[in-house]
């Protein structure tokens, strides 16, 4: 069960870093590069920085590690997901913008880590 959800959460982190890389990079070739990223109202350079945070934390998710605790390195990543997502929540509150999905991604995280801290 652990694996699914783990699995599921670092393919829809992928997608969504890899979404906002190609609309910042979009966004750039504009005529007003200082202008805010159109997908989700932030500079460009941060919504690039937090969309590698997610396409990192995707990709520690599934990589097998040997070298340390086979737990350590997703119940790391996840919970760094986990952190991204509140500090998303609290972006998306302050804007008057549903924050259900960004919660459910939240859930999905804590799932992974309650998992892989049992283990």
């Amino acid at each position: 069960m652990t694996w699914i959800a783990q699995v599921a959460l670092a393919s829809v982190f992928f997608v969504a870093g890899y979404s906002e890389v190609l609309a910042c990079e979009r966004g750039s070739n504009a005529l007003h590069p200082r202008l805010n990223c159109g997908c989700i109202g932030l500079p460009c350079r941060l919504a690039m920085l937090f969309a590698f945070l997610e396409i990192a934390g995707a990709i520690c998710l599934v990589f097998p590690f040997d070298h340390l605790s086979p737990n350590l390195l997703p119940l790391m990543a996840a919970s760094m997901l986990a952190l991204l997502m509140v500090v998303a929540s609290i972006y998306r509150i302050r804007r008057r913008e549903s924050a259900a999905p960004v919660l459910t991604l939240f859930l999905l995280a804590v799932l992974v880590i309650v998992g892989r801290a049992s283990w």
